[in-house]
């Protein structure tokens, strides 16, 4: 079975800046994907945040020939495109 492929495809990945996020991000810019790598970079309970974890995994993909990006903040991914629309 051949791998799949996602070269010319742009991944945005929330959370990747550890655990499952990070995996998808790794894998996917394996895969040829060119990876916007979002994370707010705060503790578990959605207190803090920081830059070091999304920079990390961004380093981890330009490191094995991968592209990427790193993105702090949801409202300019999704808020500004229209994608994620507050119901109610």
């Amino acid at each position: 079975m051949s791998e799949i492929r996602y070269d010319g495809r742009v991944a945005v990945i929330t959370g990747a800046g550890g655990g499952l996020g990070k995996t998808y991000a790794l894998l996917l810019a394996s895969r040829g994907a060119s990876v916007v790598v979002n994370d707010l970079g705060g503790a578990a309970d959605g207190s803090g945040g920081g830059h070091s974890m999304a920079d990390q995994t961004v380093k981890e993909i330009l490191a094995k020939g991968g592209r990427a990006v790193a993105n702090y903040d949801l409202e300019n991914i999704f808020g500004n495109s229209g994608l994620m629309q507050k119901r109610g």
